[in-house]
């Protein structure tokens, strides 16, 4: 169950409600009875700081790359690729 804030129409007293994501009750104020619209707020997500969409798909320098890297060492293995000389 989520939880969702309500405003009421007619007395803007703020309450919440908890109902399933996809149910849209009709929902009144607890205090007067008039009916309330749902109140959308910004979510409680923050992405702060570099790289945290990066850790668990990074590429390089992970031990498991190093660990299936061919024995030549540079990580490639085709004779006309342009990084062979890397």
């Amino acid at each position: 169950m989520a939880h969702y804030d309500y405003r009421c129409t007619s007395c803007s007293h703020v309450f919440e409600v908890e109902h399933g994501m996809t149910e849209h009750p009709d929902v009144t104020c607890p205090v007067c009875g008039a009916p309330a619209d749902k109140v959308f707020n910004a979510s409680g997500i923050e992405f702060k700081g570099s790289g945290f969409y990066n850790t668990d798909q990074r590429g390089g320098s992970s031990s498991a790359t190093k660990a299936s890297a061919p024995a030549g060492g540079s990580g490639h293995t085709c004779e006309n690729c342009p990084h062979k000389g890397e």
